[in-house]
């Protein structure tokens, strides 16, 4: 739970990002998840040439899938870290992040893949409804792109917001080309406390939407 001063931090802080923002293309909840984006990252170009980007159903897919206690596939125990835990324990979300497992390590040497991509292929099962989150590696993204095309895994939601030199923004490019609900980005930036922030947004509008 926040503290009062924790809070107060935490409202100032929103009421310097509306100051300084100026104009913006976002509305109602695209918005609070943006502002959530710059609020983690100090970084305004989140709404600006780094611009968010959203699916027409991508929030609700988000919102409906979290406050059913679908599972959250993350690509990097990092942003486990940094995710609500109140949030998931009230809503019995189950977070999966297999980047450290030896199998994974195993099966992506023999492979000569990433563990990222393989982190996320041994998940396809529990994708199928849940939200799927990668802020760091292009490659699982991408792993999660063909799994859809595969018709292997159908996530409620995929946020893809990888941050990197190496097909970051190009991966961005090919999740806008699937039919599935998404939240991205444009460009290189991203990372795991944006990840983060989606999700975390999301659930309070959840919260704030259920009050």
């Amino acid at each position: 739970m926040q503290t009062r001063k924790g809070q107060s931090i935490e409202d100032e802080s929103m009421e310097i990002i509306e100051r300084e923002i100026g104009t913006h293309p976002y509305t109602g909840y695209e918005w609070q998840v943006v502002r959530r984006v710059i609020h983690s990252t100090a970084d305004f170009d989140f709404a600006r040439q780094n611009g968010m980007i959203f699916h027409n159903g991508g929030i609700k897919a988000g919102l409906d899938a979290l406050k059913a206690g679908k599972n959250i596939i993350v690509d990097v125990n990092g942003i486990t870290g940094l995710l609500n835990k109140q949030n998931l324990a009230d809503f019995k979300n189950d977070v999966i992040c297999d980047i450290s497992n030896p199998d994974v390590v195993k099966e992506a040497t023999k492979l000569n893949k990433t563990r990222a991509q393989t982190a996320m292929r041994i998940r396809s099962h529990e994708m199928n409804g849940g939200v799927v989150v990668v802020g760091n590696a292009p490659t699982a993204l991408l792993e999660v792109i063909q799994m859809v095309k595969e018709k292997v895994a159908k996530p409620a939601l995929i946020v893809g917001i990888p941050v990197g030199f190496v097909a970051a923004a190009e991966s961005k490019d090919e999740l806008q080309s699937i039919d599935v609900p998404y939240i991205t980005n444009k460009g290189r930036k991203g990372g795991t406390p944006c990840a983060a922030a989606i999700i975390n947004a999301l659930f309070k509008i959840v919260r704030e939407s259920s009050s």
